[in-house]
């Protein structure tokens, strides 16, 4: 399983996502579900994946060979005018894997190359933008009403974001709200796991503002994991105390 978060703030983008993948609880394994691409002042473009990690890794690595291949130039990430050109592509691109995965394995395959994407990054000159794509190669782009998707084991941590997410809201503070929703994936479902990655990309920077892996011995997390369970427990022990009798105790 997987879980990754893509959130929209009037600063930038901040992407987080975990590494474990498995096959069933004997086969657990590590792999990146974050990528970057970036041109120097000009663009810079990141991918999460969530799904069959065959397909995930196809798709990457086709996005990767056509950046380095002049003929393809044209048809990449580095090259497409606008955001929302490279989704169509990056969707169309996933769609086309899907299929062919699934043509290649017949009617017993059909469905078990599933993958969906986070995309986000800004052109010079444009607005940052995120899109949520799904395998069918379709999808839809981050608003004022909708400033985050998640994708993989999403209902854990969905609740903490709700709660909390402002979208003036700082890249400290955002971070620090998505360590919060990771740990409460964490604690809940053991097919997410660590280490994390994370990246933070400031409007007009065009290369991340700050990147890092986050694992298990990190001081922080370690922190902000206690902490928050600390915090919970304050909080429901100050709430009204339920009484059986009509009415409510006071606090």
């Amino acid at each position: 399983m997987t879980y990754c978060v893509g959130m929209m703030l009037d600063t930038g983008l901040v992407l987080m996502s975990d590494t474990r993948t498995n096959s069933g609880v004997d086969n657990i394994s590590s792999f990146r579900k974050m990528f970057h691409w970036s041109v120097p002042g000009e663009r810079i473009i990141a991918i999460m994946n969530s799904g069959n990690l065959a397909t995930t890794q196809s798709v990457i690595s086709q996005l990767e060979e056509r950046g380095k291949a002049p003929e393809d130039r044209h048809n990449s990430l580095l090259e497409a005018p606008t955001m929302y050109q490279i989704a169509t592509l990056v969707g169309n691109l996933l769609c086309e894997t899907i299929k062919n995965r699934d043509a290649d394995n017949g009617p017993e395959g059909s469905g078990q190359f599933q993958a969906t994407l986070i995309l986000a990054g800004q052109i010079k000159g444009m607005e940052p933008r995120l899109f949520l794509i799904y395998p069918e190669g379709n999808f839809i782009e981050a608003s004022v009403d909708t400033p985050f998707f998640q994708i993989g084991e999403t209902k854990y941590g969905r609740p903490i974001i709700l709660r909390g997410y402002d979208h003036s809201m700082s890249f400290e503070d955002a971070v620090k709200l998505l360590m919060v929703s990771f740990d409460s994936t964490l604690k809940a479902n053991l097919s997410v796991g660590m280490p994390l990655d994370l990246m933070v990309l400031a409007r007009d920077r065009f290369e991340p503002l700050h990147a890092r892996r986050i694992n298990e011995a990190d001081p922080y997390f370690r922190i902000i994991s206690s902490g928050w369970g600390e915090a919970l427990r304050r909080a429901f022990h100050a709430l009204p105390d339920y009484t059986f009798e009509e009415g409510i105790k006071p606090a």
